[in-house]
């Protein structure tokens, strides 16, 4: 064997040895932080909504797939509307009606309803007039023995009759002058606004057989199918809302001085070690915890920590829930003016 082929594994070993070196000299560099650089470890946090549809009915239609990428307004699902639509049409009907009520009564009496209760009257005014002249008649007639008091009588009670259905028809001429009632005007409206509400409410009950995406998001389960009785305790689509994202990240205590609210920071991931997301500390929980298990840290589990939001730019959608992910924070950002102690403050501080 010569000397080369000796030698072979030997420069193998020493190049794997310098490559993994380097990769372990690069790992610690990139999980060191700085003495201006605080270094804090967290997890990918997304909310997720459950839709469902505000009212029961079958499903008709799904218009969204597992994964689908979702913008706000856009239509999902539809139930099975002939319900919802005859119950408009019912309702669209009364108020129709109860409108030609409401006008009718506004307009009050028309001039040939009052021209007629003045030609009853005066019917009834002939019929009371001939009724007396035939009282009088018989009431001649009776003392000749012409006429029997029965007839007498029956012709009284005549005279009675025509004079009070006069009394009646002069009321109903009263009445058809002087017009409808103001409370049964107040009433008929009332009732055309109920009718108007219970037609918007049917309206909002068809439009309801509708589901829209409430915002952006990602399809992450379709749970019904068609034909499926929906309700609203019965989600149809789990959603994941990609905006906003942040990491969900953990500060000790003795770094809790350190940072303050609208910070930059940067976000790496180990899935895509090459890449920096930019971000801000948007949210210090104002309570301690202790560490949760799922967060690596370098520092001892059961010390407390505050929780801290990174709100994160996710250009490519490459962050997912739950990503294990690195926040770094450069500690010399100058303060906003804000924040700024004022010359007041300083003064105060310096006489103390």
């Amino acid at each position: 064997m010569s000397m080369k082929q000796k030698l072979r594994p030997l420069v193998i070993l020493v190049i794997l040895g310098a490559i993994g070196g380097g990769i372990w000299f690069w790992q610690s560099k990139r999980d060191t932080a700085s003495d201006n650089e605080l270094l804090l470890y967290g997890n990918v946090d997304i909310r997720q909504v459950e839709l469902a549809f505000n009212d029961s009915e079958r499903v008709a239609d799904l218009l969204a797939e597992e994964g689908d990428r979702l913008k706000k307004g856009q239509l999902l699902a539809k139930l099975e509307t002939e319900r919802f639509e005859l119950a408009v049409a019912r309702a669209d009907a009364q108020v129709k009606n109860q409108e030609q009520v409401v006008a009718r009564l506004e307009a009050g009496t028309r001039p040939e309803e009052i021209r007629k209760a003045k030609a009853d009257v005066a019917a009834g005014e002939a019929a009371l007039d001939d009724a007396e002249r035939t009282y009088k008649r018989i009431s001649v007639l009776v003392p000749q023995k012409a006429a029997s008091v029965q007839n007498l009588d029956d012709a009284r009670a005549a005279v009675n009759s025509a004079r009070a259905r006069l009394n009646a028809l002069n009321a109903v001429l009263d009445l058809a002058i002087a017009g409808p009632r103001k409370e049964d005007i107040a009433a008929a409206k009332a009732l055309l606004q109920r009718y108007e509400a219970e037609l918007a409410l049917a309206r909002r009950d068809l439009k309801n057989a509708l589901l829209y995406a409430p915002t952006d998001g990602i399809v992450q389960n379709r749970i019904l199918e068609v034909g499926d009785m929906a309700s609203p305790q019965k989600p149809v689509y789990t959603v994941a809302l990609t905006d906003p994202l942040w990491v969900r990240a953990y500060i000790s205590e003795p770094d809790l001085g350190k940072i303050r609210e609208g910070m930059k920071a940067v976000v790496t991931t180990d899935s895509f070690p090459n890449k920096q997301y930019e971000g801000r500390i948007g949210f210090i929980s104002p309570t301690a915890e202790f560490t949760p298990k799922p967060v690596e840290t370098t520092q001892i589990r059961t010390k407390l920590v505050y929780q801290v939001r990174v709100f994160v730019k996710n250009p490519n959608d490459e962050l997912r829930l739950g990503m294990p992910a690195t926040v770094r924070v450069q500690l010399d950002q100058p303060r906003p003016i804000k924040d700024q102690p004022s010359t007041a403050d300083s003064a105060a501080g310096q006489i103390q």
